[in-house]
Formats: structure tokens, C-alpha cells, sequence
């Protein structure tokens, strides 16, 4: 099937003078079979692990919260590279040729880039939105109307970063060993090094500084917690502190590269990246889809509860999709603003505090935090 599919598009591909699927430089059988290895297992436990994310939100109703919303926008958008994009490549790298033509080639780049970029800005929004909880008071009611514009602008950004190649900014093309397509790195000329510029700095190096700021200053607001309560709170420290460690080394490593390695290709001397060396960062990237399900599912105290209990690993009672597990709502007192914007030192001992509630868990109490002493700050939840 796939070499027929091969032919024709040879066949066609002779009609169509500025398009060649003929890689710049060839990779050996032996190392497009080692590229299918990598790409199978990134498809498949990719689609997997963001399947089991569908999952929990479709089994336990206590998961669809306002932030959760995010998380499941960056489950759909991963799922999407695993079956829109990556089986593309993997059958091309199993061909050693790409398979698909022009037009799947300017698909392949766009669909990718379009739901990469999505997944990048879903990231850099959930980093805000924990930093948000920890200086901004927490409502009693759930409010699905800012995440949703979230995740509805995180698709608008993207497309509108993503089809401009399609109308003659720039241009989608082969990359690294001919087996799969991107943005065109290496044409000299002003319009492609103008989109590039602007890709880089609005689609990866806007998301990063976002993500260091908002999780450095969890960080360091967490640490503040640390001087005030030695015990429970250098446990929450030591956890938040791996989770955000974790968070921005991942998307360091699987994003960065990729990004460096194009700027690099696009104004470097020409031959300064080879195509085959371009291989790996293109790998790495692709791997995010099977990281991210793990750091900010499984990592997310509320989401391991349910995922045991889907699995009958933690016997609780459900009923209607809800568990019975209690709700473990645990504070923190930080140095901030109160939720009037006066000082907290001029409020009374019994001023309204703000609600606490877990991040991302609808299941608590509002009404059962933690009693507060008038010379202390307000309450806040913890971020797991």
C-alpha cells in the first residue's frame, strides 16, 4: 500500500517544478529503521497517555474544573500531533522517503506546528494560572469563562501563527532526512527570515520567559511558606519544587533544541547543520507529547487519586462518576496583598479571608480552611 501510495505521488510530484521529495541528505536503512523505533513508541504511548487523560475526565466528574480545562486542552492538542502527524512519519520512516506528497507535506507542517504551538501556549497559560491562585483570591463559584477563552485563544494564536507559511509567508517543507516536513529553515530570503524571527520569539521564547517567571515566583513565594511552618510546608516546598524543576527542564529539553537547531540552520552559514543532525531535536520535540500527560496528570495529586482508583489501585466508593475520596485541602500562608488591595496589617483580626481551594479540585470545602491569626496573612491553597 505504502509503495504505491509512493509512486503516485512521484508520479504527480513531476508537474510541480519548486517541490522535490528527494531529501538533501540521505539517512542509511539501518538508521530509518532506528527513527521508526522512536516514532512507533512516540505515537503509540503518546496516544496512550492522553487517551488515559480523555479517560479520567470522561470517568470522574469531580475533574471538570475551570483549570483542569487547560490540561485537557493540551491532552487533545498532543493526541492530535500523535494521530495527525506522527503516523505520517512513521510510516515515511519505515518507506526511508516521504510518502505523501506536496500536499500531505504542507498539511503534515502545518497540522504539527499548528497543534505544537497550541500544546506550547496551553503550558505557558497553566504556569500563569498557578502563579495567579497563589496572589489573586480564589472565587467560591467555579468560573469556566476565563479558561475557556483561554483555550479558546491558544487556538486562534496558534492558526494564526501556523497559516501564514500556507499563503506565502514563508513556506512548509521537507526537513532533517526527508521524512517529515516543517518550516522551511534553510531558505535565504527576507520574508522567511522575518516569519522565523517572529515564530521564534512569539511561538518559544515568549512561552519560556512566561513559564520561568510565573514558576519562579511560585517557588519563591513557596519558600516564604517555609519559614513560617517547618513541617507540612518543607514537604509542599520539596514537592513543588520537583514539579517546577521537572516542568521547565522537560520543556527545555524537548523544545529548545529544536528551536536553536532552526535558528541556526535559518541564519548560520549554509551547511552549518547537516539534515540528519536536525533528526534528534525533531525526535525530541515530538517526545513532549508523551512527557506532558506524565508531569501534569500524573503529578497532579488529584489526577493520581482517580487514575488509581480507575485502576482499582485504591479501593474508594464512587457513585455517578464521583469519588467518595475526602478532600484534602491543604493551605498556605503567604506575605500578599489582601483581596481589597489595602494592606493586610490595617484589617481587623476578623476580616474576610480568601476561599481556599486545592488547584484544579471542585471536591473541597470552601468553608473549612484553615483558621487564620490576626497577625498572620490570609489563607491561599496549595499548588500540586
Amino acid at each position: 500500500m505504502f509503495s504505491w501510495l509512493g509512486d503516485a505521488n512521484r508520479t504527480s510530484n513531476l508537474s510541480e517544478p519548486d517541490w522535490s521529495d528527494a531529501p538533501q541528505e540521505r539517512l542509511s536503512r539501518g538508521g530509518h529503521r532506528v527513527m521508526s523505533v522512536f516514532l512507533g513508541s512516540i505515537m503509540v504511548f503518546g496516544f496512550l497517555n492522553n487517551l488515559l487523560v480523555l479517560v479520567l475526565f470522561c470517568r470522574f466528574k469531580t475533574l471538570r474544573t475551570p483549570v483542569n480545562m487547560l490540561l485537557l486542552n493540551i491532552s487533545v492538542s498532543d493526541m492530535l500531533v500523535c494521530v495527525c502527524g506522527t503516523t505520517l512519519s512513521f510510516a515515511s520512516s519505515l518507506r526511508s522517503r516521504w510518502l505523501y506528497g506536496r500536499g500531505g507535506c504542507m498539511w503534515y507542517g502545518f497540522a504539527n506546528s499548528c497543534f505544537g504551538i497550541v500544546s506550547l501556549i496551553s503550558l505557558s497559560v497553566l504556569s500563569y494560572d498557578r502563579y495567579s491562585t497563589l496572589m489573586v483570591c480564589n472565587r467560591r463559584t467555579p468560573n469556566y469563562r476565563r479558561p475557556l477563552l483561554a483555550v479558546g485563544g491558544s487556538w486562534l494564536y496558534s492558526v494564526a501563527w501556523t497559516v501564514p507559511p500556507l499563503l506565502g509567508w514563508s513556506s512548509y517543507g521537507l526537513e532533517g532526512a526527508g521524512t517529515s516536513c516543517s518550516v522551511t529553515w534553510t531558505v535565504r530570503s527576507p520574508a522567511s527570515h522575518s516569519y522565523i524571527i517572529c515564530l521564534f520569539i512569539f511561538c518559544l521564547g515568549l512561552p519560556v520567559l512566561v513559564m520561568v517567571y510565573c514558576y519562579g515566583r511560585l517557588l519563591y513565594a513557596v519558600k516564604q511558606v517555609g519559614h513560617i511552618r517547618r513541617t507540612a510546608a518543607r514537604r509542599r516546598e520539596f514537592h513543588i519544587l520537583f514539579m517546577v524543576v521537572t516542568t521547565v527542564v522537560c520543556y527545555l529539553l524537548c523544545w529548545m533544541p529544536y528551536g536553536v537547531v532552526a535558528m541556526m540552520a535559518t541564519f548560520g552559514r549554509p551547511g552549518l547543520i547537516s539534515p540528519v543532525a536536525s533528526v534528534i531535536p525533531s525526535i525530541l520535540a515530538k517526545s513532549s507529547t508523551v512527557i506532558n500527560p506524565v508531569i501534569y496528570i500524573l503529578m497532579n495529586k488529584q489526577f493520581y487519586r482517580c487514575f488509581l482508583i480507575l485502576f482499582h489501585c485504591k479501593h474508594h466508593l464512587t457513585e455517578n462518576g464521583h469519588t467518595s475520596m475526602p478532600s484534602n485541602t491543604t493551605v498556605v500562608q503567604l506575605n500578599r496583598r489582601a483581596c481589597d488591595e489595602s494592606p493586610i496589617a490595617t484589617r481587623p483580626p476578623k476580616a474576610k479571608s480568601c476561599p481556599a481551594d486545592e488547584e484544579g479540585n471542585s471536591g473541597a470545602d470552601p468553608d473549612k480552611d484553615e483558621p487564620v491569626e490576626p497577625v498572620e496573612p490570609p489563607v491561599l491553597p496549595e499548588i500540586s
